[in-house]
């Protein structure tokens, strides 16, 4: 493995450990809300009033972070004019502010209206409650546009660790004004819950400020619409706001169907969502992150045989360790939903409802975590349109797929279209960017592809057969789940790693070099 991959799957590494703290926070915190309100027009009522703030943050700030503004600010880095870097920095967030500022009001104005489009099925106290929710988290945005923006100055300059911290203050911010605020008596009681969300995106960005000010922070209160660099943020970032824009269109369709279900099919395919976001968003996502600046690095400098290299290994790590872990999920889905939801107000039928959209979800972890990776190789190579036109496209089929499925399968069919979506999508990518490059070591990503898919299937048959073995025994409370989740979990991983072993994987041979290096053994 190069220097150059080695730095990147240190940093990745770095982060794979930070986001794992952050999402076990994040489960602990959906399983106290679990506890505390059950599966409800209560919680469907608060995961739909982050529908507004999260669309403003993302056409915002998230889309112009993400194709525009570490690309652009990361060349200025890497060919020594910081000063201009800077100046561009200052415009845009200035910018951003002032437009994302005026959003804000206009969003407290029109909260009715909006909830009542999202989800026109709910009964009228749970939309009073999704009001007052979104209008609470509606001061979200401004802090995690901060934080945001900090963290694509810091990751420009390869530092990771604030923001990563700061994804894990943010959840234990949400935990200890939810805990201490809750009252299941009063459904009212759960925008302790929002307010703890106000608080945690505030100390998100607070986390970061000393490592933005070691880096030299170089602000102006100035807005330059002729700087070449922020005319090309902005040209960048167009198509993905466009994306962006049009992806909501997915989200208030599944809110929409979900409302006129029954109640607490919104939340159980929200928290089943967070079971499926949790290997993408502590594996792929910050493997997708820590290589990003490199990629851009090599493009800028038009070192394309490196760049191929680093993005063939990012792709062949995210398949090595997702898809296990999806076949995993879906064998001990029950055990799993029992261990972190099954308590309080959150009953059996609770569980067997929500084991429905997780296994649809788990079906598409894979493909899900490859597309955090693919659509950055195009914004390095600085193309945001190809991936917002194969979005909006990815997005339409999702969209076509929930209405032909939520018939048939229930809240099942909106979790099954999205899987649906992320693979058509996956393979677009896949397509387009081989069509960019000439060549993107292919042959490499599907023998590892394939032969992780045999490695996991092996690792499937021996846990269903020791699942069956021990459920009788220990029976199906939260211990005796506790018991067969860890040790299916335990034996899948070393039947994974032996089958792996005996593929003659790369892949685990890199993971465990780096255990090796980092435990200081050989």
């Amino acid at each position: 493995m190069s220097s150059t991959n080695r730095t990147v799957m240190k940093a990745a590494g770095f982060l794979m450990a930070a986001q794992m703290a952050s999402r076990v926070l994040g489960f602990l915190r959906e399983s106290l809300m679990a506890g505390f309100f059950g599966q409800s027009g209560v919680t469907d009522a608060y995961n739909t009033a982050f529908v507004l703030p999260d669309l403003l943050y993302w056409l915002l700030v998230g889309g112009v972070l993400s194709a525009a503004f570490i690309p652009v600010f990361s060349e200025y880095i890497a060919k020594g004019n910081e000063d201009e870097g800077w100046r561009v920095v200052s415009s845009v967030v200035n910018l951003i502010f002032l437009t994302l500022g005026l959003l804000v009001l206009l969003g407290l104005f029109f909260t009715p209206q909006f909830i009542h489009l999202v989800v026109p099925g709910f009964e009228p106290q749970n939309s009073l409650l999704a009001i007052h929710l979104t209008r609470i988290l509606l001061i979200q945005p401004l802090f995690m546009a901060l934080s945001g923006l900090t963290m694509g100055v810091l990751n420009s300059y390869k530092i990771f660790w604030p923001s990563a911290l700061g994804t894990v203050l943010y959840n234990a911010c949400i935990i200890f004004f939810g805990t201490i605020l809750a009252n299941p008596e009063k459904p009212e009681s759960v925008s302790g819950f929002a307010f703890g969300v106000v608080v945690g995106a505030f100390v998100s960005f607070a986390v970061q400020i000393p490592a933005l000010r070691k880096v030299g922070i170089r602000y102006t209160p100035v807005i330059d619409l002729r700087n070449r660099g922020v005319r090309l943020i902005g040209a960048l970032a167009i198509p993905i706001i466009l994306s962006y824009s049009l992806n909501q269109i997915q989200v208030v369709v599944n809110n929409n169907f979900g409302s006129q279900l029954f109640p607490g099919s919104i939340t159980a395919v929200w928290y089943s969502y967070r079971l499926f976001q949790l290997p993408v968003g502590i594996f792929a996502l910050a493997i997708a992150v820590a290589t990003f600046p490199t990629m851009t690095e090599q493009a800028s400098l038009k070192r394309w045989d490196d760049f191929r290299q680093t993005l063939s290994n990012a792709v062949r790590m995210v398949i090595f360790i997702t898809l296990p872990i999806s076949v995993g999920m879906i064998v001990l889905r029950f055990p799993l939903i029992r261990v972190l939801f099954e308590h309080g107000h959150f009953v059996a039928k609770d569980t067997q409802t929500m084991a429905i959209p997780l296994f649809y979800f788990s079906l598409g972890i894979s493909s899900q975590a490859v597309i955090q990776i693919l659509p950055r190789a195009f914004y390095a190579l600085q193309d945001t349109w190809t991936p917002v036109i194969l979005g909006i496209i990815s997005m339409a089929i999702n969209v076509l797929a929930m209405y032909l499925l939520v018939g048939p399968l229930a809240h099942g069919g909106l979790a099954f279209a999205t899987t649906i979506a992320a693979f058509i999508n996956m393979i677009l990518l896949f397509y387009l960017l081989r069509k960019k490059m000439g060549k993107m070591d292919g042959k490499a990503m599907f023998w590892t592809s394939l032969k992780t898919l045999a490695a996991s299937l092996i690792m499937a048959g021996v846990i269903w057969l020791w699942s069956g073995l021990l459920t009788p025994l220990l029976g199906t409370r939260t211990f005796g789940s506790l018991l067969l989740l860890i040790s299916g979990t335990v034996l899948g991983a070393l039947v994974f790693a032996g089958a792996a072993k005996l593929l003659r994987m790369e892949e685990l041979k890199q993971i465990l070099g780096l255990v090796y290096r980092k435990f200081g053994t050989r």
